[in-house]
């Protein structure tokens, strides 16, 4: 309370924002950012105690957590009609099935009760000499179940269209293409809907918790990835992305900030052979994300971790994407994933009851720590013996050419002298 009562800044925010249940304020002016930075040490143990959940961006099932509001051009989705039907639930898909037939049939139907009224074929219902545009319709129902006959092709019984009439010719044309349209269309959709290969995620199982532990004397962020089917993933290819809120020098706030993790992409370890459950690494080194972040910080931090697995599947030659994410209470700091694979007579054997288990293993991270220091500390004093070594060189240049140039000037002044010299010694 000593600091807020010594500095007197007045406190101008740019915007306030929510964001995971919190208030959030943005800040323009550096200085008083800085000032929040010295207040962050004595607030931390109050919201320690208060600390909410973070909201997942994405789900652990995958499931993008983000839902679109204040959409004022929704027309966008009809202009990709069959796109916008395929990605609809499937209740919605069969009842837009069922009322794509309905409608056309009841349409026609209408139209076709709609020529026998006009023609007056309802009002010779008895007459034997009279030719109706169609046979037996003598109502609504008869003329829908004609429109249904024609559309599906099922073929006429009673009901048949007669050559005297020219537009009830053109208008079975119409149907007939007509129908075959939305029979394409709409048996299309569903095809499309039941080959998409979203199922064949739910084969692909990421484990529970990621770990950080040392891998050939390297510090390493560990997660494990696995396929329960036999029929395996084409060109397997993995991706992680950090997500944090960060805040730039110039004050703007990005809540939901996008940092790539590298997971062997200049190796090609990002790529899989995804035929028994592998361990993806990254190094934690000075590019890493995570450089700057020890056990005790990463309990404090929040941010998530999604792993995106994409690949083909074998079966259907579709593109199939797995995803999954880890907070940052369910990074285990210390930690190293169970071996699960045994050998068997004549093949590996794989236990997936020991997929998710993880046990306790010595991280050495004071050890690493001091390494790294060791490091730039030999570098540091390596960088200044250098620099001390170019600094007595030149001026040892520079003495070396003073008193060459000290030296040139005696001899020219002591020869300009000695003519004078041998004048007097003549004279004499």
């Amino acid at each position: 309370m000593a600091l807020k009562s010594q500095i007197q800044v007045q406190l101008v925010f740019c915007s306030t924002e929510t964001w995971f249940g919190k208030q959030i304020r943005v800040i323009c002016n550096h200085e008083i950012r800085f000032v929040l930075c010295l207040w962050a040490p004595a607030v931390t143990k109050v919201q320690s105690r208060t600390r909410r959940k973070r909201q997942r961006y994405v789900e652990k099932n995958g499931r993008c957590n983000v839902q679109h509001g204040n959409m004022r051009e929704t027309y966008r989705y009809l202009t990709d009609i069959f796109t916008t039907l395929v990605d609809l639930n499937w209740r919605c898909s069969l009842f837009v099935f069922v009322m794509a037939y309905a409608v056309t049939w009841l349409f026609f139907g209408a139209i076709w009760y709609l020529i026998a009224y006009c023609r007056g074929d309802l009002d010779h219902l008895e007459d034997e000499t009279w030719t109706p545009c169609v046979n037996n319709v003598n109502g609504f129902i008869s003329a829908f179940l004609f429109s249904i006959e024609t559309e599906t092709t099922i073929g006429y019984g009673h009901r048949v269209i007669t050559d005297q009439c020219p537009v009830g010719t053109m208008l079975l044309l119409l149907q007939a293409i007509l129908g075959s349209m939305v029979n394409a269309f709409m048996v299309g959709c569903m095809f499309v809907k039941i080959s998409q290969p979203n199922k064949r995620a739910e084969t692909l199982v990421f484990s529970k918790h990621a770990v950080i532990s040392l891998r050939d004397d390297k510090l390493c962020l560990m997660f494990r990835v696995g396929d329960l089917r036999s029929s395996h993933i084409v060109g397997a290819n993995m991706r992680a992305k950090l997500i944090k809120s960060k805040q730039t020098q110039e004050g703007e706030f990005i809540p939901l900030d996008q940092t790539d993790i590298s997971v062997g992409f200049e190796t090609g370890d990002d790529r899989l052979f995804l035929v028994s459950p592998l361990v993806i690494s990254h190094e934690i080194d000075s590019c890493s994300a995570f450089w700057d972040m020890s056990q005790a910080q990463l309990e404090k931090e929040d941010f998530e971790i999604v792993v995106i697995l994409e690949g083909m599947v074998e079966a259907t030659g579709m593109t199939c994407q797995a995803r999954s994410s880890y907070l940052a209470e369910e990074v285990l700091w210390g930690h190293r994933f169970s071996p699960m694979m045994s050998l068997a007579e004549g093949f590996f054997d794989v236990d997936y009851g020991a997929f998710h288990h993880t046990f306790e293993v010595k991280c050495d991270e004071v050890a690493f720590d001091l390494k790294e220091e060791d490091l730039f500390l030999a570098l540091e004093h390596l960088n200044i013996f250098v620099w001390g070594l170019c600094f007595l060189s030149l001026c040892v240049c520079v003495c070396v050419c003073v008193c060459v140039c000290v030296c040139v000037c005696v001899c020219v002044k002591f020869k300009s002298f000695q003519p004078y010299e041998t004048q007097i010694n003549t004279k004499i």
